[in-house]
């Protein structure tokens, strides 16, 4: 256990753990953030660093609740000069948003991670997801925001800390330092610590306050530069008209599922469900703009990849024959200028005059020139895959 002039080996081992887990976290986020990512092995490298930077951040978490727990139990020496009041009052004020920062910022930042989709997985067996927090982009910008302004609160006490530790070390010359390091370091018996109801106050006041000004700044709020157009698609006459529908797209980022889909299309449908080789045919057009695809939403905008500006629509037309006791839907789908011959099977239930469709089809995005310098398939998955479910009434 802890002596009155000392710390015991474990708590210095805590201390110093957490000071490499933060040492190395802090700088992998500032190059992470700062790395292109505009080839398969540029964006490769950048997801490396970022699943790397936030893989340390929840051992920093674990690491820290650890600590708090073993800290709870243990004395721990009192100051060295108890007589410096305002200084002691600081120093305890700064350790306390020390405690706090080593939960908060790495939580912030796995609840952002964990309410979206896609990029720089966390390489801990937990998945992406969190059981309490549920997929939402304005969610992961909220976090995100406090996640920044939560980690400069960390390194501003952490830049203050070093700072009172050189001061003991050069100016007092006393044994504050060597309390903390390992072996028996010479130090004078002092009184056991009191724990003042002022620091914990006056820290959490900190961070109350620094999530006041990240909403006042608008750090909470989505800023992916101007906002995507989506393209204004007129209306359709269909024999059959969609009430309600859906179609998803999923990808494969790092070897991870992302799901995404459309909000806004519509779909020319006629149908005779008499027999026949050719039953009816179907267009439809979607708005890419209307895409949400988790954390790589705007990327997919950009020119590289759907080029929403030059191309704000695709298109699939078919015609619809039976297919067994099913039906395929047998046409082409246009995506960024090009035309490529698709065969969709899709299964059709019609009751009265109401008809409901589940059907869905792969896609070669290198097939239309989508996300050409991403060129290896573990970074950027090939194949796409789309799921589309309507259900559609006779007019």
């Amino acid at each position: 256990m802890s002596h009155p002039t000392t710390y015991h080996t474990v708590t210095k081992s805590f201390h110093w753990l957490t000071a490499l887990l933060i040492l190395a976290i802090i700088p992998l986020g500032v190059i992470a953030n700062g790395l292109p990512f505009e080839t398969s092995d540029q964006l490769a490298t950048k997801a490396f660093v970022f699943s790397l930077h936030k893989t340390l951040g929840v051992a920093v978490f674990f690491t820290a609740l650890l600590r708090i727990l073993w800290a709870v139990t243990q004395d721990k020496p009192g100051p060295l000069h108890p007589e410096r009041k305002a200084e002691t009052l600081l120093a305890e004020v700064i350790h306390w948003v020390l405690y706090i920062s080593l939960v908060a910022v790495p939580l912030t930042g796995w609840i952002e991670h964990a309410a979206t989709t896609g990029f720089a997985p966390i390489w801990w067996p937990f998945g992406q997801s969190l059981f309490f927090v549920p997929k939402s982009e304005a969610l992961s910008h909220t976090f995100a925001g406090l996640h920044w302004m939560f980690g400069k609160l960390m390194v501003a006490s952490i830049l203050l800390h070093i700072a009172g530790a050189l001061k003991h070390q050069i100016v007092d010359k006393d044994a504050t330092l060597r309390r903390m390091w390992f072996g028996k370091g010479d130090a004078p018996t002092v009184a056991p610590h009191v724990t003042k109801a002022a620091p914990p106050l006056i820290a959490v006041i900190a961070f109350v306050a620094a999530g006041f000004a990240a909403y006042g700044l608008g750090f909470l709020e989505k800023h992916d530069g101007p906002a995507v157009e989506s393209a204004a698609l007129e209306a359709v006459a269909s024999e059959w008209a969609v009430q309600e529908g859906e179609i998803a797209i999923t990808i494969s980022q790092f070897g991870s599922a992302v799901t995404g889909n459309f909000a806004d299309w519509t779909s020319d449908i006629s149908f005779d469900p008499a027999p026949a080789d050719v039953m009816g045919n179907v267009t439809t057009v979607i708005s890419i703009g209307s895409l949400t695809l988790g954390s790589v939403t705007a990327d997919a905008m950009k020119p590289d990849y759907f080029d929403v500006e030059a191309h704000p629509t695709a298109t699939f037309t078919a015609d619809i024959k039976p297919n067994g006791d099913s039906y395929i839907a047998d046409g082409s789908v246009t995506i960024k200028g090009t035309t490529v011959p698709v065969q969709m099977p899709f299964d059709l239930v019609i009751d009265g005059e109401t008809a409901t469709m589940t059907g869905g089809l792969t896609l070669d995005r290198q097939a239309f020139n989508v996300g050409e310098s991403q060129s290896d398939a573990a970074s950027l998955g090939f194949d796409v895959e789309v799921a589309i479910a309507l259900t559609a009434t006779r007019n």
